[in-house]
């Protein structure tokens, strides 16, 4: 018997959120384990596709389909290819880290966990649909919930109302959590408008009566058109993904939700938006994807550059990580510019990276952040001597992010740099390698001042290290980072089974390289 793998995997989180509704506020044991459990019983699914997915073979596999509304053609059908399985992988990874780290919250545990565990429903369902409209409706799920986990549990940050504009700093709530998510909810709906318009032209120009996406995919749309949906689709998906210059809620989305939410929409909701570029823009609209890559590429240039300068001149150490996924982001796109197969490969595992990377990095901030209840750097200094584990796995995030030799950040770097100068616009390399050298700089400034520099002070003596269920998602997270950058293979093997025949669509019409 062929169990249903991922229909189980989509469904466990959200079958787990349900059961917690039933479950007493009180009974924070409960609450804890069966997220756990939901989450435990997507990454083992996880792996178990990663085992059954024939590299060989390639292409779309475990496929599923259930009718949803047939008389407008809207069916569940869910497979997977290789990009599928790395970011299964990265999502189960993540979403089991971030339960873990969250065992220490009491407030409204029970609500936080549904709306959590929901979230990472829909986070799947995204990477599993191969139809356009359910790959819609799970991008959505994704997103929504991130107005309540940031309006309800995230901190607001310490903008000091001073200068000639602060009645406008007090009138508008800037820096505070409210505003943070209302920005980011406004700004994600504006971009999900975006890829509706784009998404029904793409059905109503197939004149079709199927939202499935091999089928739409397969039909030669005007040239007309590409050029006009195209951008549509970039914009939309692209404000997800950090695209500058409609990146501005994501520095404040970062910073004001709480750890698993950083976590998870760091490490795995801005990668949907990287992911939509490619499978439905660049892949569905290959002529549109050629024409405008260009300016995809310049800006992904300005999105390296303006995100590790915003780093290396932020104080508070959530604004930091912020901002530097901010220029990783732009790594990812600029390796789906380049129409190359290493910048294609590059761009995808990239994401996965990053996502563990990220994910660490914000697990510890949120770590840091519960003990010393400052995020301002220059307050920290000389954790090493309280806190020496969490300095060990901040310093290999660290590491990971400048993209040392030995971790994944640096495989997904070096691919996507070779691909920009295999590419037409070979100078795009330059500036990505010189952000890559900024992003040294703030890491390595942020590890020495936090952890190794003088002190602590009077007031941090006492401070402690992880906890066991914090070990556990620092040891998954950090441990990762290290298997994936020595052997990038086990999962750039996955990756590389698709992009040759994606990259190949855009090759009919004359575009990659």
């Amino acid at each position: 018997m062929n169990l249903p793998l991922l229909s189980i995997i989509v469904a466990a989180p959200f079958v787990a959120g349900v059961l917690l509704l039933f479950v007493p506020s009180r009974v924070l044991g409960a609450v804890r384990a069966i997220s756990l459990l939901g989450a435990a019983i997507s990454l083992t699914g996880s792996i178990q596709v990663a085992r059954l997915y024939d590299m060989t073979a390639g292409g779309l596999q475990l496929r599923e389909s259930y009718p949803l509304v047939p008389s407008l053609g809207i069916n569940l059908t869910l497979a997977v290819d290789g990009w599928g399985v790395s970011l299964l992988l990265l999502t189960g990874i993540i979403i089991f880290a971030g339960v873990l780290a969250s065992f220490t919250l009491k407030n409204r545990a029970k609500e936080f966990f549904v709306l959590l565990l929901v979230l990472v429903a829909g986070v799947f369902g995204v990477f599993v649909s191969q139809d356009l409209f359910v790959f819609f409706l799970f991008y959505e799920i994704a997103v929504l919930p991130m107005y309540l986990l940031i309006g309800i549990w995230g901190s607001s940050n310490a903008i000091a109302e001073a200068g000639p504009f602060k009645f406008v700093w007090k009138l508008l709530d800037i820096g505070g959590r409210e505003y943070a998510a209302m920005k980011l909810t406004l700004m994600l709906l504006v971009g999900s408008a975006f890829i509706l318009v784009a998404m029904f032209a793409m059905y109503v120009a197939a004149g079709s009566t199927s939202f499935d996406m091999a089928h739409l995919g397969a039909f030669k749309y005007d040239r007309t058109l590409q050029l006009w949906a195209f951008p549509l689709l970039w914009l939309g998906f692209g404000s997800l993904g950090g695209v500058f210059p409609f990146h501005t809620w994501s520095p404040d989305g970062h910073a004001s939700a709480p750890t698993a939410v950083s976590m998870l929409h760091a490490g795995v909701l801005m990668k949907l938006g990287a992911f939509g570029v490619m499978r439905v823009g660049m892949v569905m609209l290959p002529e549109g994807a050629v024409a405008w890559a260009p300016l995809v590429g310049a800006i992904a240039v300005v999105n390296v550059a303006y995100g590790a300068l915003s780093a290396m001149s932020q104080k508070d150490l959530k604004y930091i990580v912020a901002y530097s996924s901010v220029s990783h982001m732009g790594i990812v796109m600029l390796g789906a510019a380049t129409l190359t197969a290493n910048g294609w490969n590059g761009a995808v595992y990239q994401m996965f990276a990053h996502g563990i990377m990220t994910g660490l990095f914000f697990a510890l901030v949120g770590l840091v952040y519960e003990r010393a209840h400052t995020r301002l750097v220059p307050k920290m200094g000389g954790f090493a001597r309280v806190m020496p584990g969490a300095a060990v796995f901040f310093t290999v995030a660290g590491l990971s992010s400048l993209g040392l030799p030995g971790t994944a950040g640096f495989v997904a770097e070096m691919l996507v740099f070779l691909g920009a100068w295999q590419s037409m616009h070979s100078w795009w390399a330059i500036p990505g390698v010189i952000g890559a050298f900024i992003t040294a700089v703030y890491v390595l400034r942020a590890v020495r001042m936090i952890f190794w520099g003088p002190g602590p002070s009077e007031e941090f003596h006492e401070l402690s290290d992880a906890r066991r269920t914090e070990w556990g998602a620092l040891w998954i997270l950090g441990a990762a980072l290290l298997v994936f950058g020595c052997w990038p293979s086990l999962v750039l093997d996955f990756i590389n089974t698709t992009t040759p025949d994606y990259l190949g669509i855009l090759t009919s019409v004359g575009g990659a390289r």
